[in-house]
């Protein structure tokens, strides 16, 4: 059986040929030594280029993270190893370590040690914390040597490989010269490549050779134990997979071949058209590899890093690589048990090894049994200690909700087993592609779902979709169909079909219409879900965990890395949730607030008050904003503790008093210096529309919001309310409002102030000179100052009316006009019954009535008097003084 390794490519980045790769242990990089002298750093996530460096003008053929020093070690056939910091792109170090090329560098992975194997058939080891020394030199080789690697298991040993057809291995730290342990043989050409089995469980070593082969080694017999023939060119790179059973070599036939680590048998050929292939790398704790080949790098991900896992009553198990581990969340110690979203320390007992490499692991419905399922079998375990129940060949493996189980072989036939006895076994009439657990077995075909039955081949129903996973209910009334792009909730109803199959009723080719009724069709990506009760929690592609009631959706948590949902335990309200790490990772869901939710949702008021009681007052606010998803605004603000949230619910009531008190209470809570102004303009705006004025102006006074006061009061014509907008906006130097407010009062002296107080000296000149030319001379004299400080020729050339009263013709009406407007602001305002009369003095020509009807008549007209028009004599304008001669502007400077 082929393993079920999905691959997917998550980066392709043409080039110029890449001699070697490396992966960043904790950022998404992939480094690349090109033949051409440079190395790229690429970002695999994003698909972009995120630094390069030009390190000479000839093939760099190695390059490798030295993550703890921060540093990019490289060798090229300059004979040189360069360092650099791969964040500033500096170089630390240079030294000439060969008289001929150097092939391969291998960091130490604790010690300051890098090893450098080259063409003059030696190698090398350099110590960085002694300034690069050379500390020791071996040789042995007959020919280039072509690689070498530390050995996991014991950091001082390490082996290399040579074109004079030999493996063999060295151990450090025994003088400046060395000779080697052992050596292996048995390739017919020379050894291109050589690698351990990563982590030290197995003693093996996987070289390969221009033989075409590639040799897997016991390094303690020193024997070959197998050779895998398949590739039609020089075999350029093998290594051993660090998570998965797989061996990965590459060769320059320009295919990268994947073998079973076990059975050794080929599992897949991959083949991305970019010629030969020169390196292969994997990431530590990752599916993914990069691979570099003639024309670029390519970065693939193997099978899915979704753990494999199962968990049932608080009793988990879990497959890391072929050990089996256990672990009981109910021995946690109980305040380790309460820390949400914190990883949970847990005692993990060792189980054994399975007999296969699990990719499945489920528990029985009773929890004590488990099945495992990988390399073709699948094993029923007791879950109490790894005991063989049952076993068989099985492509898949899958439980029904009564114990029975169901497997699928390579032929795409399907057995039923009860009692671990076969029941019966069928081969439907299409190609199989997965099958399903659960209330029905589910069986997917190319683009559609069937439903059977447990107990005998009966079609249930057929649904023309396709998904990815099939989630039941535990009572089996409910299930989730997830798809790639969304998902579907249905309602299963076995009484309609087990009424249906008795009777003898209608059942066309698509099964029985009755079993299944859509309830929801969502838009979001699943990763992993369970249903708790009649809630389906899932944690979607951006992984956020969400619960779904009744077709509405709430979000618990946002994740702050990729996990999976495990189990829920009813007993302590606790959802878990794992990661790749197996780390397990507790967030609270009340089961009466799921059972609350439903009967809302169900309209069953009588029942979700019944099970309201049981909540702890801290989730009052989450049923609160439950309420006003649903339209129940007003049971939400009976329900809110939290202020900010009631202030919103009584807003949209209406509860406009309520509002303000909830404010109030915000204010006595909030820090003095960050008063809540914003809900205030809120309210405001609300009582406006509302018609609700007093509490407008208070809201908007609160707010200190000066532009809806001043629209409030000029509205309602407030000359008190104008007035105190203009203090206030005086004193916050909101220049433009006090203005207008202050003009609209008639008090134009007191606008002419606010003008002179922010600086608006040009303005407050004009402004002067129209309505209050009495003070026109003090303000130019202002101007002048101010104008001097910059430009003192300027500020010259400004005429008082004072010394040129012939610059300034009629001054003197003006002055008269301003008298008149002041003494009738000073009788009263008019009223606004005698806007009619009033507005016609707006289009008045001041100066021409003026003339016409001197001061005193002009002022009767704007008392409200009737006069009579003055003699010309009797406005005569009083005898001008001889003019000074106006100011010359300064002249220009001369050009320097």
């Amino acid at each position: 059986m082929p393993l079920r390794l999905d691959i997917k490519k998550k980066l392709s980045a043409r080039s110029d040929r890449v001699k070697c790769v490396d992966f960043h242990p904790s950022e998404p990089w992939t480094l690349a030594a090109l033949y051409s002298g440079n190395i790229f750093i690429w970002d695999y996530n994003t698909q972009t280029l995120v630094k390069q460096l030009e390190v000479c003008n000839l093939p760099v053929r190695c390059a490798k993270f030295v993550v703890r020093k921060q540093w990019i070690a490289t060798a090229s056939d300059d004979m040189h190893v360069r360092v650099f910091n791969y964040n500033t792109l500096e170089k630390a170090h240079e030294f000439e370590a060969h008289s001929d090329y150097i092939r391969y560098i291998a960091i130490h992975p604790s010690l300051p040690y890098l090893l450098s194997s080259s063409d003059d058939m030696s190698i090398k080891l350099w110590d960085w914390d002694k300034n690069w020394q050379n500390t020791q030199v071996f040789e042995g080789h007959a020919h280039y040597v072509m690689m070498c690697q530390w050995n996991p298991k014991d950091t001082n040993l390490f082996c290399s490989c040579s074109l004079d057809r030999s493996i063999k291995v060295w151990g450090v730290g025994g003088g400046q010269t060395s000779s080697c342990h052992f050596t292996l043989t048995g390739h017919q050409r020379g050894v291109n490549c050589v690698e351990y089995s990563p982590g030290g469980e197995k003693p093996y070593i996987i070289s390969g050779s221009d033989d075409r082969t590639v040799k897997i080694w016991d390094y303690q017999t020193k024997a070959c134990i197998q050779t895998l023939s398949g590739h039609t060119n020089n075999v350029s790179y093998a290594l051993f997979h660090p998570a998965l059973p797989i061996i990965l070599t590459g060769s320059e036939d320009g295919t990268v071949r994947i073998w079973h680590g076990s059975t050794y048998r080929l599992e897949a050929t991959l083949s991305y058209f970019l010629e030969r292939v020169w390196s292969i790398s994997v990431l530590k704790g990752s599916n993914t590899a990069a691979i570099g080949y003639d024309e670029g790098t390519v970065v693939i991900k193997l099978g899915s890093e979704e753990p494999v896992a199962s968990m049932h009553s608080g009793k988990i198990i879990w497959a890391k690589g072929n050990e089996i581990q256990t672990a009981n969340l109910k021995l946690v110690d109980e305040g380790v048990t309460g820390r949400e979203g914190e990883k949970m320390p847990l005692s993990i007992k060792d189980m054994g090894a399975a007999e296969v490499f699990p990719q499945y692991v489920a528990h029985h419905p009773n929890g004590r049994l488990f099945a495992v399922c990988g390399d073709g079998e699948f094993v029923i375990y007791t879950a109490q200690a790894l005991r063989n129940k049952s076993y068989g060949p099985a492509l898949e493996f899958v439980w029904a909700h009564s114990g029975s189980y169901a497997t699928r072989d390579s032929a795409g036939k399907i057995t039923v087993f009860q009692d671990f006895k076969e029941s019966f076994s069928f081969k439907p009439p299409y190609v199989v592609e997965e099958i399903f657990g659960g209330r029905l077995l589910g069986v997917r075909g190319g683009d559609f779902i069937c439903f059977y039955d447990w107990t005998e081949y009966r079609l249930i129903r057929r649904i023309d979709v396709v998904p990815k996973t099939v989630i039941w209910s535990d009572d089996g009334s409910n299930v989730v169909l997830v798809c790639a792009e969304s998902f579907y909730v249905l309602k299963h109803d076995k009484e309609a079909v087990v009424a249906v199959l008795a009777t003898g009723g209608q059942v066309d080719e698509d099964g029985i219409e009755v079993a299944f009724d859509l309830q929801n069709e969502m838009s979001d990506k699943v990763v992993s879900g369970i249903w708790v009760g009649d809630c389906f929690v899932y944690i979607s592609q951006a992984q956020r965990l969400t619960c779904l009631v009744a077709g509405s959706q709430e979000t618990l948590a946002h994740l702050d890395r990729v996990q999976y949902l495990l189990g829920y335990m009813a007993d302590q309200s606790k959802l878990f949730l794992i990661d790749k790490e197996l780390n397990v990772t507790p967030y609270t869901l009340h089961m009466a607030l799921v059972e609350y939710q439903t009967a809302i949702m169900k309209k069953d008021f009588q029942t979700a008050e019944s099970f309201f009681g049981q909540l702890p007052e801290s989730l009052h606010n989450r049923v609160a904003r439950f309420l006003e998803n649903q339209g129940y605004q007003s049971e939400a603000l009976q329900i809110s503790k939290d202020d900010e949230h009631r202030f919103e619910l009584a807003t949209q009531l209406g509860k406009l008093q309520m509002a303000a008190d909830i404010i109030m209470t915000i204010s006595a809570q909030a820090n003095p210096a960050m008063p809540p102004r914003g809900k205030w303009k809120n309210l405001g705006d609300v009582a406006l529309e509302q018609g609700d004025f007093a509490l407008a102006k208070r809201c908007f006074s609160e707010a200190k919001d000066l532009g809806a006061l001043f629209l409030l009061y000029t509205s309602a014509g407030d000359a008190e309310g104008v007035l105190s907008t203009a203090r206030m906006a005086e004193e916050a130097q909101i220049a433009n409002i006090a203005c207008l407010c202050y003009i609209l009062l008639g008090k134009v002296k007191s606008a002419l102030q606010v003008l002179i107080k922010v600086n608006r000296l040009p303005e407050a000149c004009f402004f002067a000179r129209t309505y209050c030319p009495s003070e026109l001379t003090a303000v130019v004299k202002l101007w002048k100052g101010d104008l001097g400080t910059v430009n003192q020729a300027v500020a010259d050339s400004l005429a008082d009316p004072e010394k040129y009263p012939d610059l300034f013709p009629d001054f003197n009406l003006t002055m008269a006009a301003e008298k008149a407007f002041e003494a009738r602001l000073a009788r009263c305002p008019p009223s606004a019954n005698s806007y009619s009369t009033a507005k016609e003095l707006l289009d008045m020509d001041v100066l021409e009535e003026l003339k016409q009807l001197g001061p005193d008549g002009f002022q009767r007209k704007l008392l409200g008097g009737s006069p009579a028009a003055a003699p010309a004599a009797d406005f005569a304008p009083p005898p001008r003084a001889a003019p000074a001669p106006a100011p010359a502007p300064a002249p220009a400077p001369a050009p320097a």
